[in-house]
């Protein structure tokens, strides 16, 4: 055996590869996924887009056998929303989801996927990522509980631009920068590898070139695609390397106050991107990189500027006396590892500083 005592350290970590499809198929959304469910070899498809998303789902439904379209999709996937949805996939006797929307349409065929075993065509229509995770959360009395299984994993993506071009400016700005949290965080989350931050790497450069294209509205195929595919590479990091502060934070303020998800974490990251990055030296460097910067805070702060991006808490809908209320339940999930201990203080100064929108620190 080699004396490792007087050599670099040794590389050492354990990295899984998600089993998926993904197809990117813009101006093609409807055959594309009508030819993944024939692949499933599925003949009944519950499909499920809410009330916003049905002139974008019928051209795909239109394709599709169609047992049952439900459109009763909340935010953060209340359990009594799922508990319906489960129901109602069992009484159409459906043998396949087809989710259209963002992140809570997605999130609830995972609800159903995860009781049923149902397999998943999932066509976002966001940034939100979720599709490309094993990861569901489920909201139960102001808690917002996550988890991850392999059976609420997506078993193919057709991503299509063209069904992005009307996503309002903010949503889409403020979305995009749900995607980069899933970057930032997958840099020194709980199992993040070197795997993790190239990946991440590379989503946060790709994000950073499309979204000032998304910001100037209109429809922008190019700049719509390239900030999807950053977002896929943001969930595919991401669900390897586990949920780091940003999110804990975000989860515990998203179901505790029924917040805005994308915004909230538009919000949130710069604050806890200052908080970490002095103590990540070589995640820093890669975030900075990334965003052609002199440093990660720098960076980010001139791509918000840029971009527009939602800036406080308070905006948010989030009550001040939030801020004591929230810090000792995210006090309890900080990752063990996270790269700068925190303290309860710690917390409420963080919260305090994005409730107000002031200057991160």
């Amino acid at each position: 055996m080699p004396d490792l005592d007087h050599q670099e350290k040794a590389m050492r970590f354990v990295h899984e590869t998600l089993p998926q499809r993904v197809r990117f198929a813009t101006g093609e959304s409807a055959r594309a996924v009508a030819e993944e469910v024939e692949h499933l070899g599925a003949r009944r498809v519950m499909l499920i887009a809410s009330k916003d998303e049905a002139a974008l789902a019928g051209p795909i439904a239109s394709l599709l056998p169609v047992v049952r379209r439900h459109d009763e999709v909340v935010m953060h996937v209340p359990v009594e929303i799922a508990r319906r949805a489960r129901r109602a996939a069992a009484d159409c006797e459906a043998d396949i989801l087809v989710s259209v929307g963002g992140g809570s349409t997605t999130g609830l065929a995972k609800a159903v996927a995860m009781t049923t075993g149902l397999p998943i065509v999932a066509v976002p229509t966001t940034y939100a990522g979720s599709e490309a995770t094993n990861v569901w959360g489920l909201t139960e009395e102001s808690v917002k509980r996550t988890g991850a299984d392999p059976k609420v994993l997506p078993r193919s993506i057709v991503y299509d631009a063209g069904l992005l071009t009307g996503l309002p400016t903010m949503m889409a700005v403020a979305s995009g920068l749900n995607a980069m949290a899933h970057c930032i965080d997958s840099m020194w989350g709980p199992r993040a590898d070197p795997l993790d931050q190239v990946l991440a790497g590379e989503g946060i450069r790709r994000l950073a070139l499309g979204l000032p294209r998304v910001k100037q509205g209109g429809p922008d195929i190019g700049g719509i695609e390239e900030t999807l595919y950053g977002a896929y590479l943001a969930a595919v990091s991401f669900a390897s390397a586990g949920s780091g502060l940003h999110h804990r934070i975000c989860h515990v303020l998203g179901g505790m106050f029924d917040l805005p998800h994308a915004q909230t974490h538009a919000v949130v990251l710069p604050y806890v991107l200052a908080f970490n990055a002095p103590n990540a030296p070589e995640a820093e460097r890669r975030i900075a990189e990334a965003l052609d910067a002199s440093s990660a805070t720098a960076g980010l702060a001139a791509l918000r500027a840029t971009l527009d991006a939602p800036n406080s808490l308070k905006a948010c809908g989030m009550p001040e006396e939030g801020i004591t209320k929230a810090a000792g339940r995210i006090l309890e999930a900080v990752p063990a590892n996270n790269p700068t201990p925190a303290t309860e203080d710690d917390i409420v100064r963080l919260l305090k500083a994005a409730w107000e929108g002031s200057e991160p620190s």
